[in-house]
């Protein structure tokens, strides 16, 4: 279980990079650079941990889906993005891929 809790601090600094890598507009702005750096390498120290149980490919799944939703809502709230009903859609069937995965493979490990 714990390799799952590192597995969802690795997404959720992963998901504070990336917004951090659209506030440092190209890397021009010192501060949110840092932040994006020290963030994402924390999550992917994290990521590390994780793996040594969880399959590659089953995190990997589970840190794109997680970590798309995280975003689009992260654009959504903070950046003012929006979806339209076909993207929705196309995250969604991601999101479920995810779960039939974790619900029905048994190479996820529980």
């Amino acid at each position: 279980m714990k390799n799952y809790i590192f597995l969802a601090f690795a997404i959720l600094c992963e998901s504070v990079a990336t917004s951090f890598l659209k506030a440092s507009e190209g890397f021009t702005k010192p501060l949110q650079t840092i932040i994006f750096v020290v963030f994402m390498s924390a999550s992917f120290y994290l990521l590390t941990h994780a793996i040594k149980v969880i399959p590659i490919g089953i995190a990997y799944a589970i840190w794109s889906a997680v970590g798309i939703v995280l975003i689009a809502l992260i654009g959504y709230f903070v950046y003012k993005q929006t979806l339209d009903l076909p993207a929705i859609l196309g995250i969604a069937l991601i999101v479920i891929g995810v779960i039939v995965i974790n619900v029905f493979s048994k190479s996820a490990s529980h």
